[in-house]
C-alpha cells in the first residue's frame, strides 16, 4: 500500500466503522467495482452520500442487497465488491440524494437515483460514476 493511500483506508475504515474495517485489508483498488459521486452544484465531491447496491438473482427476478455503504471525502465508494464476488449479471447502484440534500439544506427533485447495469465478463473492473445536482443527475460507465 502506497503511503499516500495509508491515510485514506484508514479513513475510510474508521468511518465504516468495526463490523465493516475487519477482515477488509482489500485496497481501493483492488475492487472490481467503483463509483464516483460528484456534487456538481458546489463543484466538490458528494461526501457522506449513502448508496446501496444490489444484484438480480435469475431465479426469482428479486434484488438482493449485497452492501451499503457511503462515499468517503473524495466522493468515492472503494470495494463495493471483493473480487470473489463479481460474476456476471444485472446490478443496481441505488444513490439516497434526497438524504444527501436535505443535510446540506437543499430541496431536490430526486429522492433518489437508480443506476442499474449488467455486467458479462467477472475479469473486468468497472467504474459507475455520478454526477448530481438537486435537479439533474448525469451517469455513464467510466475507466
Amino acid at each position: 500500500m502506497s503511503s499516500r493511500a495509508a491515510p485514506r483506508l484508514l479513513r475510510l475504515q474508521r468511518h465504516l466503522g468495526p463490523q465493516e474495517a475487519q477482515g477488509s485489508s482489500m485496497e481501493p483498488t483492488d475492487s472490481p467495482l467503483t463509483t464516483h459521486v460528484l456534487d456538481t452544484a458546489s463543484g466538490l465531491p458528494a461526501r457522506g452520500l449513502c448508496l446501496r447496491l444490489s444484484w438480480l438473482e435469475d431465479h426469482s427476478q428479486q434484488w438482493m442487497e449485497l452492501r451499503t455503504s457511503y462515499t468517503d471525502p473524495d466522493g468515492r465508494c472503494p470495494g463495493l465488491l471483493m473480487p470473489d464476488q463479481m460474476k456476471a449479471g444485472t446490478y443496481k447502484l441505488t444513490f439516497d440524494t434526497e438524504g444527501y440534500w436535505r443535510k446540506r439544506g437543499q430541496e431536490s427533485f430526486y429522492p433518489y437515483v437508480e443506476v442499474v447495469f449488467t455486467i458479462t465478463s467477472d475479469a473486468q473492473k468497472f467504474h459507475v460514476p455520478l454526477l448530481l445536482s438537486p435537479w439533474s443527475y448525469t451517469t455513464y460507465r467510466g475507466s
